[in-house]
């Protein structure tokens, strides 16, 4: 008996595991087809939308991202993307994004910002801005900023990119300026921790590089400068209380 039952036994998951074969092919080709597939699925209970995630947002309130989607358990995962998207990339604070499916009931958003590099003066108190000077919908007495206070002409745009600059690829050094503050019309002076740095506003971050040998060599004199001078090509001048 044992005999006849084994090529039974083995043909029986054989088959069964041919239909589920069978059957991962059906649901290639229906989620292949770009006409009715996405249709068909669209009207099954079973991929209504349960679930959002929005991954990315700092400044961002999520709750505002999911009033702009405008998404409830009567549309499906299925349903187009990109209206959600262009719904979300209209809002000031959003740089990017992207919007995806976690079968069978979630979206996923994922946000890409845009960073304040600075704070300006304005009417009613001190605004958010990016590297392009584009004021954000931020309210810094309700959602910390820490970035440095400019006083510059907000025209400037060279020096919000500076800061972006610096925001990303010298994070040390961004962290310790405070302010940057225009005394004329193309210089500026950045306070970075204690000391006054006086440049063009066309200054690079290279150029700021410059910065901290001069200040080692101060240092290891037992010298304190009061200001250090950029305007001058090649030259770091020192200035002595």
């Amino acid at each position: 008996m044992t005999d006849d039952a084994a090529p039974s036994g083995f043909f029986g998951r054989l088959a069964s595991r041919w239909r589920l074969v069978l059957v991962g092919i059906g649901a290639l080709l229906l989620l292949a087809s770009p006409l009715w597939g996405p249709g068909a699925l669209r009207r099954l209970d079973f991929f209504r939308v349960r679930r959002v995630e929005i991954l990315g947002t700092r400044y961002t309130s999520p709750r505002e991202l999911l009033d702009r989607l405008k998404v409830d358990t009567t549309r499906s995962v299925w349903d187009p993307l990109e209206p959600l998207a262009a719904r979300v990339r209209a809002h000031a604070q959003v740089e990017s994004v992207t919007v995806t499916r976690r079968l069978p009931g979630t979206l996923v958003v994922r946000v890409k910002e845009r960073h304040p590099v600075a704070l300006v003066n304005a009417p009613g108190g001190l605004r958010a801005v990016d590297e392009r000077g584009r004021r954000l919908p931020l309210d810094p007495s309700r959602t910390p900023v820490d970035a440095p206070v400019v006083t510059a002409a907000p025209r400037d745009t060279m020096v919000y990119h500076l800061l972006g600059a610096m925001q990303r690829e010298a994070p040390a050094l961004y962290a310790k300026l405070s302010s940057i503050r225009a005394t004329g019309a193309d210089e500026i002076v950045l306070q970075i921790a204690d000391l006054s740095v006086r440049a063009m506003t066309n200054v690079t971050l290279a150029r700021l590089g410059d910065i901290e040998p001069v200040e080692r060599d101060l240092m290891r004199r037992q010298l304190r400068p009061t200001e250090l001078d950029l305007r001058y090509r090649d030259q770091v001048i020192a200035r002595l209380p």
